[in-house]
């Protein structure tokens, strides 16, 4: 809209001068045609996945996939569509079964409630350690349902529990819980880090089967296997580029530019591969940080520029007027979506590069792949879509 504003007034000083504008905006218009899509403004529908995970003594493992496919599950998951929209992405972290936590809650702890800030997310799951200690599925799935919002039946809603230990262990009934996530439209998917019959015999798979859920079963211990690709330096460059666009404001602002960084470390401690692919989610619509980047609250209209303690904003920016914070505000806003679109565009050449290597490869099933197997195949019921 301000485009055109600028336009408006040029006409009204130099009428010839509206005739250059016009043919540079279908000029930019034409060229972004072919351009890779923008991170997209999501719709009212949600994605819930609440993430229960063991970490007494034996899941390391565990922990170690879930730290290093966090940013694949959401890289697919900012595929998906729900009648033609994009819907938001809302995870939850619990952990159970460690005896650090509080014995008469069940040895069970919500490290992170349902949200969209995917930082937190990745900066919790890297705090979590593991000790041994009893586990109590049916007892973290109702703490789940007590403590989470499962409010809409027509959102895609789904708890994922993975452990090793018998299903039916603790005062809580499993069946009681999973009857009860049936009755709130959630579904329960139960991941067994052990052998698949193992887990039927522990009663694993009766936990999903309340709920039409789906059952399986992983090992461990498995590495996550990552395949160096020909643009991965150029998209690491690029991610070092998006993070200069952010501007921190308000008491959260600061300390939240040195987490986003510090997440990026975490994941490129990994693997490099690892790091790709974050900063391929950091180009999709739900990695949003309105709450502490004022590009993205701007976007949202969730600030009053007029309002801003200019002494939370970087020093570069205090002092500006609000017309000035605005036109540097857009000016960010601007250069993100161009680097975006270049991580999306060089990332699906590299996800189609891996896809050829990985042709011949066979490999153990880990976390990430049986999570999105079983998102993919409960979202159709849901009208949830994923391309191929």
């Amino acid at each position: 809209m301000k485009v055109f504003q600028k336009i408006r007034k040029s006409w009204l000083a130099n009428g010839a001068a509206i005739c250059t504008s016009i043919v540079m905006i279908i000029s930019c218009t034409n060229a972004q045609a072919n351009a890779p899509t923008a991170p997209t403004p999501p719709s009212e529908k949600s994605i819930k996945i609440a993430l229960l995970l063991d970490t007494s003594n034996s899941m390391d493992g565990l922990i170690n996939q879930a730290k290093a496919q966090l940013w694949r599950i959401v890289n697919r998951l900012s595929e998906a569509e729900c009648e033609g929209e994009v819907p938001t992405l809302q995870i939850a972290l619990y952990e159970y079964g460690n005896d650090r936590l509080v014995s008469s809650e069940g040895y069970i702890r919500q490290v992170v409630g349902l949200t969209n800030d995917l930082d937190l997310i990745s900066s919790e799951l890297f705090r979590l350690t593991t000790n041994g200690g009893s586990e109590y599925c049916g007892h973290v799935i109702q703490t789940s349902l007590n403590q989470l919002e499962w409010d809409d039946a027509d959102d895609l809603q789904m708890i994922f529990i993975a452990g090793n230990e018998p299903f039916s262990q603790g005062s809580v009934s499993y069946v009681e819980a999973c009857t009860r996530a049936l009755q709130s439209g959630v579904v329960v998917n139960t991941i067994f880090c052990g052998d698949f019959n193992q887990g039927i015999n522990q009663m694993w798979k009766h936990g999903s089967d309340i709920t039409s859920g789906s059952y399986m079963s992983i090992n461990q211990n498995s590495q996550t296997v990552f395949i160096p690709s020909p643009y991965d330096d150029q998209i690491t460059q690029l991610n070092s580029q998006l993070n200069t666009t952010y501007i921190g404001y308000g008491v959260q602002g600061n300390a939240r530019m040195q987490m986003q960084v510090a997440q990026d470390e975490a994941a490129e401690s990994i693997a490099t591969e690892n790091l790709v692919q974050r900063a391929a989610s950091k180009s999709t619509f739900n990695y949003s940080n309105s709450h502490w980047d004022l590009v993205d609250a701007y976007r949202d209209e969730t600030v009053d520029l007029d309002g801003i303690d200019q002494e939370t904003l970087p020093e570069e920016f205090r002092g500006m007027s609000t017309e000035e914070l605005e036109e540097a505000i857009e000016a960010k806003m601007e250069e993100r979506q161009q680097i975006q679109a270049q991580i999306l565009e060089l990332n699906q050449m590299r996800e189609d590069f891996v896809a050829q290597e990985q042709a011949n490869q066979s490999g153990e099933s880990q976390l990430g792949a049986v999570m999105l197997q079983a998102i993919q195949e409960q979202a159709e019921s849901k009208n949830f879509v994923f391309p191929e």
